[in-house]
């Protein structure tokens, strides 16, 4: 994840993120590159407190945007995620649920074509697990790479490839 992410530079080989290789970019331009191509979604949603879910969903846009009208997509994605009545709601007033489909707004802001997802449905009952994985679908759907990493089978089932680590090794592919 940290790879595709942007986190971390391999040690060796190579990896191309939209047919850009990352070998030999600045920490400025792989900032970029992440900013606007890859949205993060965290088991632990990474809200911040003292914000609204609308504030949230803004914030990548300070450092980096795309969009022409930032407020206007993050309205639309808030509504998209069943959300706008709760958009000036901060995040200890929204439930796991609510709050995780905040953090996937917040990912989709900047309009990338990545979206990694850790562990997403792991701090949500079944249910809600459930509806964040048919949002992750859709976005499928729509032509966004979506790579989630769980260590739940259910979870696994729906995905249309499944990539097994195993101590830092691909067992399966």
């Amino acid at each position: 994840m940290n790879l595709i992410g942007c986190l971390d530079r391999p040690t060796e080989g190579q990896v191309f993120i939209n047919g850009r290789n990352l070998h030999g970019m600045s920490d400025e331009e792989l900032a970029r590159l992440r900013g606007l191509e890859i949205g993060f979604v965290f088991q632990t949603f990474n809200l911040v407190p003292r914000l609204t879910a609308f504030e949230n969903v803004l914030l990548p846009t300070f450092a980096n945007s795309r969009s022409i009208d930032p407020q206007k997509r993050a309205k639309e994605l808030l509504s998209l995620m069943g959300l706008q009545d709760r958009m000036h709601h901060r995040p200890g007033e929204l439930s796991g649920g609510q709050s995780q489909r905040v953090s996937i707004a917040r990912a989709l802001i900047n309009d990338p074509s990545i979206l990694l997802a850790d562990e997403p449905t792991g701090n949500l009952d079944s249910k809600t697990g459930f509806e964040i994985l048919r949002i992750f679908m859709d976005l499928n759907k729509e032509g966004r790479t979506v790579v989630i990493v769980t260590h739940d089978p259910e979870i696994a089932k729906y995905a249309d490839r499944v990539v097994l680590v195993k101590d830092g090794i691909i067992r399966y592919n």
